[in-house]
């Protein structure tokens, strides 16, 4: 048993799986046909823009959905679209993860344990690589270390509407 606690001690972190090609469930391309409903067609969203549907439910279960072709962020309440948001994803070598992930971990205020204790406000963990949600800069293109950023703003309201455990979909 020690050996074998031993040997687990001494390997080192495992490497972030290899992204596959394209991967997605659809689940961007029917948001951004919900956001042509409820919002009155494909917002022009600048870099750092979002919206917060006023008619959407305030109470029921949450999911995020992203696309990192899009550049772009929805959230859903209770079934219901509730906002969407531009946002910056993982840089060339540093690429978001795709995939499903509940959200691990939640903080109002984290500092990066790898990129010089950079600041990480309403941090949203989704994987055990350190990949989280949470508000930054948004330029209009992938700038992150594959952390998904999203507008300050946005950020604080999305952290008031979820949970550990909240699903988060991202796609390609």
């Amino acid at each position: 048993m020690a050996s074998a606690l031993a040997a687990c001690a001494t390997e080192g972190p495992k490497p972030l799986p290899a992204a596959p090609a394209k991967f997605g469930w659809g689940h961007s391309d029917r948001a951004a046909q919900a956001e042509a409903r409820v919002f009155g067609g494909t917002l022009p969203l600048k870099a750092g823009e979002w919206k917060w549907n006023a008619a959407a439910p305030k109470a029921g279960a949450s999911e995020l959905v992203v696309s990192l072709g899009r550049q772009r962020a929805w959230l859903y309440r209770g079934g219901e679209l509730a906002a969407v948001t531009t946002i910056s994803s993982g840089s060339p070598g540093h690429e978001s993860p795709v995939g499903r992930f509940p959200i691990m971990e939640k903080q109002r205020f984290h500092r990066s344990n790898r990129y010089s204790a950079a600041p990480m406000p309403f941090m949203q963990r989704l994987n055990q690589w350190g990949v989280a949600l949470h508000g930054g800069a948004i330029p209009p293109y992938p700038a992150s270390h594959g952390c998904i950023r999203l507008p300050m703003a946005f950020a604080e309201k999305l952290y008031a509407v979820t949970a550990v455990g909240t699903p988060v979909w991202v796609e390609d």
